[in-house]
């Protein structure tokens, strides 16, 4: 029988008994999503894996460690016989049909009396599919579709629950697809976009054409001038009841002004959430292959912004106190004044052969690195014709990621 007919329909296992005979790897796979459903979840096997060992620690299930008995299926609504034993599963298959509970069969879902379908969750809708015991297939099915949610193309935006607010999202450092799930679904569900330069542009191409986007580097410049008119922006549009999605690059709360505008939103009454984006300073040197921290070398990593220099009367950082930090620093907005903290890390401590790394463009199709050291910094800055926007790596985990340009380094823990 090629066509098994079945009839779908969604199980309520609140505070409802479910067992799940067998503790190897397919009930670790099938007990959290019990668990998620709110059921009791009672396991019955004579062990079970450490995942499971680690739910049954922290209460969310019940262990029976001893074989499979009849009775356990007594007052129960649903089961599962996952155990490598044919024999055992039919046992539970037979008790099962005895008492009217639906049963799963990870054996022979043939002599099954339920399947468990590919599912997976968006928005608060429930995708289930069945591809006719191809469990592969049905996996892949159901990752298109709720992809195809996730982006917005299933579900048109008009159709679902409009709720005027605000919403910050970080687009993470530049490449599209280092967005995050929920960032992506904001912007697809948009009214209105106001757009910094260094959020992911390729993503702004995929907006619906009825979105409104504002770009920001055509504000009024000045630099509070240009906070403020965004903040007067995004209220504005939220008053007038539209969905506004506040893209940054990086992540919102760092360097990013991000909290200016939340309580521009709060103070004008407008609702507004929060969605982070992976971390400039610590997502571009990962994929430039630099870790900010390693064992036996760097414990801790500072992240500053080098938009003002040392000695700038509005600079709030102490540059002596960093130059005596061991650890990685990195720095943000610094370019153009990297020679001159160059020169006070060295000033204050800082070995002029400590290992630098600049990452221009970082993710994006131009991005290089350049190696360097405090102490050749600003030569090779000009030399290399560096431009913003570049993430500077400073200390001796610059040394482990390259160990050929710097021979005289050998760090710990390498």
């Amino acid at each position: 029988m090629n066509d098994s007919p079945t009839y779908l329909s969604g199980l309520r296992l609140i505070d409802r008994r479910v067992v799940v005979v067998g503790g190897g790897h397919v009930a670790q796979r099938r007990v959290p999503h019990l668990i998620a459903a709110g059921a009791r979840v009672h396991v019955v096997a004579p062990e079970v894996t450490p995942a499971i060992e680690g739910l049954v620690g922290s209460g969310e299930v019940t262990w029976h460690e001893r074989g499979f008995e009849e009775g356990d299926l007594d007052d129960t609504w649903y089961c599962i016989a996952a155990t490598n034993f044919p024999t055992v599963n039919e046992r539970v298959s037979r008790a099962a049909e005895a008492r009217r509970v639906f049963c799963v069969r990870a054996d022979d879902a043939l002599k099954a009396t339920a399947w468990t379908p590919a599912t997976g969750r968006h928005d608060g809708v429930t995708v289930a599919v069945l591809g006719n015991r191809d469990p592969g297939r049905s996996a892949r099915v159901r990752d298109e579709i709720v992809e195809e949610m996730r982006e917005g193309r299933i579900a048109a935006r008009h159709e679902q629950g409009r709720t005027p607010g605000v919403v910050l999202v970080g687009g993470g450092p530049g490449e599209p697809e280092l967005i995050t799930v929920a960032g992506r679904k904001a912007l697809m569900d948009a009214d209105v976009v106001v757009a910094d330069r260094l959020a992911p542009r390729e993503l702004l191409g995929d907006l619906p054409t009825d979105v409104e986007l504002v770009d920001v580097a055509k504000l009024p410049r000045g630099r509070s001038a240009q906070q403020e008119e965004i903040n007067r922006v995004i209220v504005e549009r939220a008053l007038a009841g539209k969905r506004v999605v506040r893209f940054k690059g990086g992540d919102n709360f760092v360097f990013g002004r991000g909290y200016e505008e939340v309580i521009a939103c709060r103070e004008a009454g407008v609702p507004v959430t929060v969605i982070p984006g992976l971390t400039s300073p610590v997502a571009v040197p990962a994929v430039a292959g630099i870790p900010v921290t390693h064992r036996g070398v760097a414990h801790d990593f500072t992240v500053i912004s080098g938009h003002l220099p040392p000695g700038h009367p509005e600079s709030l950082t102490s540059w002596p106190a960093v130059a005596g930090l061991t650890g990685t620093l990195v720095l943000m907005m610094a370019v153009q004044n990297a020679p001159a903290i160059a020169a006070a890390l060295v000033e204050g401590g800082r070995a002029p052969e400590t290992p630098v790394a600049v990452v221009c463009e970082g993710t994006m199709p131009g991005e290089r690195t350049v190696l360097s050291t405090l102490g050749t910094l600003a030569d090779d800055l000009e030399t290399q014709a560096v431009k913003p926007p570049a993430i500077i790596v400073i200390g001796e985990v610059v040394a482990v990621a390259h160990p050929e340009s710097y021979p005289q380094h050998e760090p710990a823990g390498t």
